[in-house]
């Protein structure tokens, strides 16, 4: 998809994809494979940039065709570079950082009003966590008791402009959410057994609070010259840099 829309944003949606192949694999319900089933969970990517690996797994799904995926960002397409509720199964569009956080919380107190068994997880970045309508809404979970919203943080130390510990160091994030009224959790966000291991833990709890994971990731996993290099938050692939990047993930070579 990078290649073919000549987009950035590669590397921000290396360090999340095994979170989005855990959540869709093991723990989103969606009846009879509808993403627009009336019943089912929601999921809110709030680093809308990260949008590409969630295209990978709605592919999995059969939500979206081969030629989508290769008319990314084409003339035409929906598939645009930021999460877009215009696509279906696609909850909210985001983009514009701690936005997105609101929209879960929201989603999950009117299932909690409605009273149904649906769960709302929402995926924000650690720069993100930087924006002060993270805290509100993490505020306002707590408060009604949100037990069935699950947020989760990727955190790869970066985000645009440097390093989190840089533009604004939040510390311990498991300790904040835990004081912010939250069951939280950090776990290897590369690691699929131990995400699907602590998520289980989390979602199965009698605890009325909310529940959040910290996933500890690597910008760019998985590319040797992307990994922790904060240039390609941005930066384009080319043929060879394309070319190199499949060999690395596959062994093979590019299409």
């Amino acid at each position: 998809m990078a290649r073919a829309g000549d987009s950035g944003h590669i590397a921000c949606a290396f360090s999340l994809i095994e979170v989005l192949a855990v959540l869709h694999r093991e723990f989103l319900r969606y009846p009879d494979n509808d993403p627009e089933a009336a019943d089912r969970d929601h999921l809110v990517l709030s680093k809308g940039h990260g949008v590409m690996a969630l295209y990978a797994c709605m592919a999995e799904r059969g939500w979206l065709s081969s030629d989508d995926l290769a008319n990314y960002f084409g003339d035409g397409t929906l598939l645009t570079g930021l999460s877009d509720a215009r696509v279906t199964g696609i909850e909210a569009t985001s983009g514009s950082l701690g936005h997105g956080l609101s929209v879960a919380v929201g989603l999950a107190l009117a299932a909690a009003r409605r009273g149904t068994d649906q769960r709302t997880f929402a995926i924000v970045g650690d720069g993100e966590m930087n924006e002060g309508p993270i805290w509100e809404g993490l505020l306002f979970a707590a408060h009604h008791r949100l037990d069935r919203l699950c947020v989760i943080v990727d955190e790869n130390g970066f985000q645009a402009m440097g390093t989190t510990a840089e533009i604004l160091d939040l510390g311990d994030l498991v300790g904040k959410f835990s004081a912010f009224g939250f069951d939280a959790l950090s776990v290897d966000g590369h690691d699929e057994a131990a995400l699907t291991e602590a998520l289980r833990s989390l979602l199965e709890s009698d605890s009325p609070r909310p529940k959040a994971l910290v996933a500890r990731t690597i910008k760019g996993r998985g590319v040797s010259f992307m990994e922790n290099e904060n240039l390609w938050h941005y930066t384009r692939l080319d043929d060879d840099t394309y070319a190199t990047a499949i060999r690395e993930l596959t062994g093979g070579s590019a299409p």
